[in-house]
């Protein structure tokens, strides 16, 4: 069942023409309804049918999800989003936006983007869109002992398993925004603490982060955690001002947690799609020790972990 039954119309004065809404000129609306048509669709473009567990089919030839696919995946009507990406002159509620906002895997900065173009208020300003299906929850708790996420290219922490969350730090006591390994290795002490080679760890996620945000330049939540991290981390101004794009030279990483001990881990990363965007990382031990102390770790107790 969809959220719109009937399809919309456009919104009329007292003469029959459309009638601008939210008290805005003709000619700003028009052009914020075009903003909102091209943002929409560049987010559409971006997702491919297998991240949200659609066949792609021998004679696809749009770039990332179709319309209607986009519309099935929020259960909103198709009349509906054709229209926003149409630039069509029609008032769309909170309740529709909210649902496109969760088909399209918009995170929190791209979310408002689309709350503000539409303009509407965001009943719920903080949520996350991050897409990670129920079966990939289900893989990552499967995969314990061994720490296992899901991240995008910027980092974002999107999901992870209990043994990852008691990696580096404890991650259920952090708010949703700090989630980020960038953020964590350049301002949390705890994280840093954990990390063997900090500062090797810190100059290949610049690197990587430069290199990925190439193809994001524009988008409001890259330019906001560069700002961010560019406000609050030295070190990360230092590194970030030399424009190194280089990759990691070993998958081999060394931990050092404060109760269970020095742990040899091997980082693996499976795309969830064709394309660069969330993948699943997890890290496998080295030696029979480091086997060892990932189970002592999964098995701590909830309130011990957060010691």
């Amino acid at each position: 069942m969809t959220l719109d039954p009937s399809p919309p119309q456009p919104a009329t004065g007292s003469g029959g023409a459309a009638a601008p809404p939210y008290g805005t000129a003709p000619r700003d609306d028009a052009a914020r309804r075009a903003e909102l048509a091209a943002f929409l669709r560049s987010r559409r473009e971006r997702i491919t049918p297998e991240q949200v567990g659609l066949p792609r089919g021998a004679r696809r030839r749009t770039p990332g999800l179709r319309r209607e696919e986009v519309a099935h995946l929020g259960a909103v009507g198709v009349t509906w989003y054709t229209w926003l990406e149409q630039a069509r002159d029609i008032h769309v509620s909170p309740q529709v936006l909210d649902a496109v906002a969760r088909a399209l895997m918009l995170d929190r900065a791209e979310r408002s983007h689309l709350f503000a173009l539409a303009g509407a208020v965001d009943p719920m300003p903080g949520r996350e869109c991050t897409g990670v299906t129920r079966e990939l929850r289900q893989l990552l708790e499967q995969l314990t002992p061994f720490p296992a996420a899901v991240q995008n290219s910027r980092f974002d922490i999107l999901a992870y398993n209990r043994t990852y969350g008691r990696l580096l730090c404890d991650l259920d006591a952090l708010p949703q925004e700090d989630r980020n390994c960038m953020w964590l290795a350049f301002t949390h002490p705890e994280w840093r603490a954990s990390m063997g080679d900090l500062e090797g760890a810190m100059r290949v996620m610049a690197a990587k982060f430069r290199a990925s945000m190439a193809e994001h330049v524009a988008e409001p939540a890259w330019k906001a955690l560069v700002a961010r991290l560019t406000e609050a981390s030295p070190e990360f101004r230092e590194i970030w001002a030399q424009h190194e794009v280089v990759r990691p030279v070993s998958s081999v990483k060394l931990f050092r947690h404060p109760r269970v001990g020095a742990l040899e881990l091997t980082a693996t990363s499976l795309w969830t799609g064709p394309n660069p965007g969330p993948k699943l990382l997890f890290y496998t031990p080295v030696d029979e020790t480091s086997r060892e102390r990932l189970e002592q770790l999964a098995a701590e107790p909830a309130a011990l972990a957060a010691v």
